[in-house]
């Protein structure tokens, strides 16, 4: 009978198990092109969502755009019977403080956070833009539908709330539309600080500005391709961590490169038809995004976006020229490609939201040895770790065990000089924590 019993019990959980892979499915299924576009063509039709552009009128300017956000947001909290916190949080920002800065204006983010049962306090962040603009960055008058920039990052982080909304998950998600991008990414440095002031444990953010344009300037048409823009290492490491570096390597493993891996694992195995691309850099050559703030305040941050973009619709007034069409207008948008990565978003979100914690503290040994030891501490919620290793110049863990519910491990035969290597935290669930880099070393 008690073996009967023990059959059963494994029976059931791996039914568990695999109703919680059907998930991840569903959720892709869930997402709704139709909806999208009609969110897209909502924010475009506010004729400008300019950060300095009118608050009064309830059709036109940012005022109208965000508060049609934040009605949106509460209509899903209404359908999930209330579990969404929705609210504004805001900053005044001073004229002159730079040069798009010409008067003074209340920088206004459209917050909604739905709540995690187990680590309320940890949260995990799908961020969109509101704002848009013209040739001239100053111009808060002229027509600016900023349908890609970034209406479709908008719409797309309203569409994930709508499908999430109807999970239970163990940490905290803040859907998040961000202001001031366009006059210096002010939105994202007010909530940055504010999640600080909070004393919440930012698990990192996934940015997403332009997710709907799938023909490329440089002739390329691709609804499969997109990028991870991720730095290497934080920007407030401290010296004693930077020369670590230097003889321990890690040059490409900081916490938002390991959020960016992450997020390419997870799109491969359950979107194995999009091409995720790891590009090494904070952003795009010289340019800026709103995950930009959240690095600066020492939190993991990505920006996901298309990528081939038509510069002849960015930041543009609306205007035909030579026979070409300028201008961000909505039928240049794909609305099935800004489907498919609001689904990116969304499985991610739901991934890193059912895992446990990362380990925090993660000691690597093995020097002049034939074998890689490891050391981590206990991991709340965790039944099981996972020891990824890869080879130095490979952009991806390539090479996995699971160890089970240890505290330390030896890799025999594997020799620590050759790979680069990092541990995850799984939870009964069988969701997988972020990877942590290793942050100490021992004998």
């Amino acid at each position: 009978m008690r073996i009967l019993f023990l059959i059963g019990l494994l029976v059931f959980s791996t039914t568990c198990l695999a109703q919680k892979e059907t998930d991840f499915y569903a959720i892709i299924s869930a997402i709704s092109a139709e909806r999208i576009k009609k969110d897209v063509t909502t924010l475009a039709n506010f004729g400008t969502r300019h950060t300095l552009s009118d608050t009064i009128s309830n059709t036109r300017g940012i005022g109208a755009a965000r508060r049609w956000i934040k009605e949106e947001f509460l209509k899903t909290s209404t359908n999930c019977k209330d579990c969404l916190d929705v609210f504004y949080q805001k900053d005044l920002v001073k004229k002159g403080t730079n040069g798009r800065i010409t008067k003074d204006v209340w920088v206004v983010n459209v917050v909604a956070i739905q709540k995690g049962t187990k680590y309320p306090n940890r949260y995990i962040i799908m961020s969109g833009d509101i704002d848009s603009r013209v040739s001239n960055p100053n111009d808060y008058i002229t027509d600016a539908p900023g349908a890609n920039d970034n209406a479709t990052g908008m719409a797309g982080t309203l569409e994930a709330a709508r499908v999430l909304s109807k999970y239970s998950f163990e940490n905290s998600i803040i859907y998040l539309g961000l202001s001031g991008e366009e006059q210096g990414l002010f939105g994202g440095k007010g909530f940055a600080a504010y999640a600080k002031k909070k004393g919440w444990d930012i698990i990192g953010i996934l940015n997403n500005d332009m997710i709907g344009n799938i023909s490329g300037v440089d002739g390329v048409v691709s609804n499969r391709d997109f990028r991870i823009f991720s730095e290497p290492v934080p920007p407030t490491e401290t010296e004693k961590e930077r020369k670590a570096r230097r003889f321990y390597g890690g040059e490409v493993d900081g916490i938002s490169r390991q959020l960016a891996r992450y997020v390419y694992k997870t799109t491969k195995k359950y979107m194995p038809e999009m091409n995720p691309m790891l590009i090494y850099r904070l952003d795009r050559f010289g340019r800026g995004g709103h995950h930009r703030p959240f690095n600066d305040a020492g939190f993991a941050g990505i920006r996901i976006m298309e990528a081939h973009e038509n510069y002849i619709q960015q930041h543009q007034d609306t205007r035909i020229e030579n026979g070409i069409e300028y201008g961000d207008l909505t039928k240049h948008v794909n609305f099935e490609y800004n489907k498919k990565l609001t689904a990116v978003n969304a499985i991610n979100i739901a991934s890193i939201a059912w895992a446990p914690p990362s380990p925090k503290k993660v000691e690597i040994g093995g020097i002049v040895e034939p074998a890689a030891k490891f050391k981590w501490n206990k991991v709340e919620g965790a039944v099981g770790y996972k020891i990824y290793w890869r080879y130095t110049t490979s952009p991806t863990w390539d090479y996995s065990k699971t160890v089970g519910n240890v505290l330390e491990h030896t890799l025999d035969g594997v020799v620590i000089d050759n790979y680069f290597f990092g541990i995850s935290a799984i939870g009964a669930n069988g969701k997988e924590s972020i990877v942590t880099f290793p942050n100490a070393i021992f004998n």
